[in-house]
């Protein structure tokens, strides 16, 4: 296991990017096993694992390059470390970055699932606002924790491991019909 948090460490060092991509896929991935079997609870014969792959390349090629960039963004936006300067980061990732996020994440997960543009547009006001309102519970002291005491470096990370609970959320919700 040392080595493996090793070489998750030399990746991040390298290939920043391609690390929080990865991290991001893989993390999605799980919260939507997690969103399968214990909140639908499918069982291993109806788990629908190319709804799984979907969420996980939805992770890879989205989520992990957005976020990770929208941090690097943040960061030059607002540079410190301080309480307030997290506090002001944390107001601008969710009254600016999250409610963006959630809508192209959702539209996203929409068209990957098959979904007409008319039905996806009608997915999206269904469920745009409940999810929105749930990340306001949940985002913002992660965020501020996450502002102020994690390096850049590893905000990603840390807020895709939060993020588990969320994903399954996540995944439930976009992948309900």
């Amino acid at each position: 296991m040392a080595a493996l948090w090793r070489g998750c460490g030399r990746l991040l060092a390298r290939r920043p990017g391609v690390a929080q991509a990865l991290t991001a896929g893989a993390l999605m991935g799980a919260g939507d096993v997690i969103a399968q079997q214990l909140v639908e609870q499918r069982g291993l014969h109806g788990h629908h694992g190319s709804r799984t792959l979907k969420m996980m390349a939805i992770g890879f090629c989205f989520v992990g390059p957005v976020v990770g960039g929208w941090y690097q963004i943040l960061d030059r936006l607002i540079p410190g470390t301080t309480k307030v300067v997290a506090v002001k980061k944390m107001v601008l990732d969710q009254g600016g970055f999250a409610p963006c996020f959630l809508g192209c994440f959702l539209a996203i997960t929409g068209a990957v699932n098959g979904l007409s543009a008319e039905e996806n547009w009608s997915k999206i006001q269904q469920d745009y606002m409940d999810a929105l309102l749930t990340n306001y519970c949940i985002w913002p002291p992660v965020q501020i924790a996450n502002f102020y005491f994690v390096p850049l470096k590893h905000r990603l990370a840390v807020v895709q491991c939060v993020a588990i609970v969320w994903n399954c959320y996540l995944s439930w919700k976009a992948n309900r019909m």
